[in-house]
């Protein structure tokens, strides 16, 4: 008698148990609430200007000192959402140097860094100093460029697509 009460009881618990779960499993599908949140994926591509013509890097079998890369940033909104105030960073890879002009990208404004991507300005500045022992401001010498950033003043609403390049030369 007693262990059918405990199976019965065992039964009853299970049975509890799984109705229990359906009940939450029923609700989480049909009255969660779902946030919509943008999901933005980048894509890094380049290419090397190699006689007159773009060799992508990936069947450029080495790069030579003086050659010039061509990044390519690919940012794609596949969420549910706008990507408001959307950025994107871009390295300059160590052994290249940036090329002057060269940083593109439609709706959007690019900033420089030389410390690591710590700070970011339009124009980076470092101290020299002068002759007379005074320290001047002067412009960062592109040698000295780490990375740059990309702001675009526009969101990057669902399914849009927005690209920035740049290049660099190999030292």
């Amino acid at each position: 008698m007693i262990k059918s009460k405990r199976k019965i009881t065992a039964v009853l618990v299970a049975t509890f148990v799984l109705l229990a779960l359906g009940v939450v499993g029923f609700a989480q599908r049909h009255f969660m609430v779902i946030t919509p949140r943008p999901d933005v994926k980048m894509q890094l591509s380049a290419a090397v200007e190699r006689n007159s013509e773009m060799v992508p890097l990936e069947k450029a079998a080495a790069v030579n000192p003086g050659e010039v890369l061509d990044w390519t940033i690919t940012s794609e909104n596949g969420g549910t959402a706008s990507a408001f105030e959307y950025k994107a960073v871009a390295h300059i890879p160590r052994g290249t140097t940036f090329v002057a002009g060269t940083a593109k990208a439609d709706g959007a404004k690019a900033i420089y860094s030389i410390d690591g991507g710590k700070s970011y300005s339009e124009q980076p500045t470092v101290e020299e100093k002068q002759a007379d022992g005074s320290v001047k401001r002067v412009a960062a010498p592109l040698s000295m460029y780490t990375d740059i950033r990309y702001e675009w003043s526009d969101p990057l609403v669902q399914g849009g697509k927005v690209t920035a390049s740049y290049k660099v030369r190999v030292k």
